[in-house]
């Protein structure tokens, strides 16, 4: 009996295929180089092995990227709620929970933010020494409602009035939302844009008050070494997510690519990278 998660997987990938993926009159998939022999054939590689659907002219970058950003939301959405079991609670997700230039600020954990721009817009010498490191903008969140205390009595008398007066789980407490992840899409990793995913991890780990959210990157980029940029020598991000890993390693090697080979094991060995049906499990715990 085939999983929610494999069906899922097949869909998100039928998403792209219609769209991101296509190849174009040249025959050159949607996420290669056509400067790079290695990124042609190991996106031609993985394109075959997911079947191929549809031709047509690439989409350029902006539209590929937002089109990548809103398939990687659907699918995160449709996993996720399948597993409230397993983390039950009251959850918001997608692109437009945090929309904005501060929406970060809408989180328990970065509601400071909020005050410190306005410190910064009074002052152009804090400004000047601030810059802008604080001003993060996942691509799709996924942040967890605070709880009421009827909610967390349910099956027995936990909290009251005397104690746990500080805890932001709790309504009573806090009235803002509590980011449980923040995911950054990347179609592809060749511009120094890609590295923003870096930085915004770093940003989140440094600027938060509380609860560290998942901070993970899902990208369709075909070559190891660019993956490893930003999959390698950072805590700043869990994990990077691949689009089709398993159909990238095989690309790699029935193509005797030696070293792209050698790089994928060090990266999922690693613990730095793994596939996208891994994601929902993960973001779970």
């Amino acid at each position: 009996m085939t999983g929610l998660i494999t069906k899922a997987r097949a869909s998100f990938h039928e998403s792209l295929l219609e769209s991101v993926l296509r190849r174009d009159k040249n025959g050159i998939p949607g996420n290669a180089d056509k400067h790079s022999r290695q990124s042609l054939a190991l996106a031609g590689g993985i394109l075959d092995r997911i079947g191929e659907r549809s031709r047509g002219s690439r989409l350029v970058g902006q539209r590929s990227g937002a089109r990548f950003e809103e398939i990687c939301e659907n699918y995160v959405r449709e996993t996720f709620n399948a597993l409230e079991h397993l983390r039950p609670g009251t959850w918001k997700i997608g692109r437009k929970v945090a929309a904005g230039r501060l929406g970060i600020a809408r989180f328990d954990q970065y509601a400071h933010l909020a005050a410190l721009d306005k410190l910064a817009s009074e002052n152009p010498e804090l400004a000047s020494a601030l810059g802008s490191d604080y001003i993060i903008k996942p691509d799709v969140v996924i942040a967890r409602e605070p709880e009421e205390d009827g909610e967390i009595n349910k099956t027995a008398h936990i909290v009251d009035s005397e104690t746990s007066r500080l805890s932001s789980l709790r309504r009573s407490n806090n009235d803002k939302l509590i980011l449980h992840a923040s995911i950054s899409c990347k179609w592809t990793l060749r511009s120094d844009r890609a590295q923003n995913a870096r930085s915004e991890g770093l940003n989140l780990v440094q600027n938060r008050k509380g609860k560290l959210p998942h901070v993970v990157v899902i990208t369709g980029e075909p070559t190891p070494n660019r993956i490893a940029s930003i999959a390698l020598g950072t805590g700043h991000i869990d994990c990077v997510y691949h689009f089709a890993l398993p159909e990238l390693a095989e690309t790699a090697q029935e193509l005797d690519f030696v070293d792209a080979v050698e790089l994928l094991h060090t990266m999922i060995d690693g613990k730095r990278l793994r596939d996208i049906s891994d994601l929902p499990l993960d973001l779970i715990i």
